[in-house]
């Protein structure tokens, strides 16, 4: 990204802080809509500097990554063992249920 509005600023054309950081909002994948929707209401946009969004995505993307990770590593502990069961005749309790 900030190649991109580096090289429009030698094409004289330049966007604001606050351009900037919602377009970098707008395009984030639907899964992280619930960190956009918190960036929304508890900055404001307008004089949020754009390190300090990327600087926070980035945590968050750590620790979703964290998370999956640790998810994975319960996943592969959780391994499911059957055992194979028989059935073994015991001729003295066939006498007893006789007798019963």
């Amino acid at each position: 990204f900030t190649n991109i509005i580096n090289a429009l600023q030698a094409l004289d054309k330049t966007y604001s802080n606050s351009e900037m950081v919602r377009k970098i909002l707008r395009f984030l994948p639907r899964s992280w809509m619930p960190k956009v929707t918190a960036i929304e209401k508890a900055k404001n946009l307008n004089v949020l500097p754009l390190e300090d969004l990327l600087g926070s995505l980035m945590t968050h993307e750590l620790s979703m990554q964290k998370k999956d990770d640790d998810e994975e590593k319960e996943k592969k502990k959780k391994k499911i063992v059957a055992l194979k069961s028989s059935l073994i005749e015991d001729s003295e309790d066939d006498d007893d249920d006789e007798e019963l």
